[in-house]
């Protein structure tokens, strides 16, 4: 017998993000969400219209998240984590990695766009 999902099962976790209020540079994976905003190097506003939801790339559904370019960054350190916050509820959403950058106090970073996809069940 096949599996399958309805694609608003998959948006309701996607949707999710959209919830997001700031995206967060930080060293090292945070556990939860003090760690995340306290430990972060850098960090930029995020709107519901910087999620967009659309088709997977191989399978059921996934969130792009946009790109921010110019982010100013305000604590010194490595920065190889991305992390997606609720600051309002406190609520750490999504951490990904990314390449490893050492950030400058007074700098700026940039936020490569990215996607979070959710596979269809096989």
């Amino acid at each position: 017998m096949a599996k399958w999902v309805a694609d608003q099962v998959l948006d309701g976790a996607l949707t999710v993000l959209r919830g997001a209020t700031r995206m967060v540079a930080v060293a090292g994976q945070p556990a939860n969400f003090t760690a995340a905003w306290t430990g972060r190097l850098a960090e930029v506003p995020m709107a519901p219209a910087d999620f967009i939801i659309g088709p997977g790339d191989i399978s059921g559904r996934k969130v792009e998240v946009a790109a921010k370019p110019g982010v100013p960054v305000f604590a010194a350190g490595s920065a190889d984590h991305v992390a997606l916050v609720n600051q309002a509820a406190s609520q750490l959403l999504y951490v990904t990695t990314c390449p490893a950058q050492v950030l400058a106090a007074g700098g700026s970073v940039s936020f490569d766009g990215w996607s979070v996809e959710i596979a269809a069940p096989q």
